[in-house]
């Protein structure tokens, strides 16, 4: 081969090369604003059904969706303080019986291992109608799952969604909608949502628009928790 032909040659290879970076930072750049929602056209105070951008799957509820108070919580399956709060916001959910209704939101934290994976399972779990059950098995093996990685992970997950759908629920179905692109643009759409709000940490709580801080209540205990919700309810019903 000639030195004319080898330039030639090098001239094309380089060409091939930029051609195909360039399409890569293009189908990168459309997948950044791919990520980016206008949240604007919807309430965030407001319980959210399935949409375009949520992958059509909507906000998950434990309670009445119509009760007049909607709590809404931002919040990572792998943050302890959300697997303590999870429980006691059920038991205000029962204890106000069709009045409360607590509405949960994917909020997840970069430095949780399994955060994201969870969420996924949750959501997958809520696609068949097992949402509440599997979110408290999720938080309640918290420390279990918390590390795992690769096939170990997903048979856990699955484990859990045979408990939570007492094996009437299409595990098959389960795992790859774990993985599918609904479930992540449902986790997308709720991390979308909170980019407004004062959010710092997890859990964070959110009644009409106010994030119902905890520490100026100074609720620590179980106790303390209930009866700090219970005010910011009561006060929302006695309106």
């Amino acid at each position: 081969m000639s030195k004319k032909d080898s330039s030639v040659g090098a001239i094309v290879a380089v060409a091939i090369f930029s051609v195909a970076l360039l399409g890569l930072v293009i189908w990168r750049t459309i997948a950044r604003e791919s990520n980016k929602i206008d949240i604007a056209k919807y309430d965030v105070n407001s319980i959210i059904g399935p949409n375009d951008d949520n992958g059509h799957l909507g906000d998950n509820v434990e309670g009445d969706p119509n009760a007049p108070v909607l709590i809404f919580e931002y919040a990572d399956y792998q943050c302890s303080g959300c697997a303590t709060a999870f429980p006691r916001m059920k038991k205000l959910v029962e204890e106000y019986s069709g009045k409360l209704a607590l509405v949960y939101r994917n909020f997840l934290l970069s430095y949780h291992q399994n955060g994201t994976a969870a969420a996924s399972a949750a959501e997958a779990a809520a696609i068949q109608g097992y949402w509440s059950d599997y979110a408290s098995l999720l938080f309640a093996n918290q420390s279990v799952w918390a590390s795992a990685s690769g096939s170990s992970r997903t048979d856990m997950f699955s484990n859990m969604f045979r408990t939570a759908s007492k094996g009437k629920g299409d595990e098959e179905k389960f795992v790859k909608d774990m993985n599918s692109e609904d479930v992540k643009a449902k986790i997308n759409f709720d991390a979308n949502l909170s980019k407004g709000l004062d959010i710092t940490g997890t859990p964070s709580f959110f009644l009409d628009g106010e994030k119902l801080d905890f520490d100026g209540a100074g609720a620590r205990s179980e106790e303390d928790f209930l009866n700090f919700m219970r005010g910011k309810i009561d006060a929302k019903l006695n309106k």
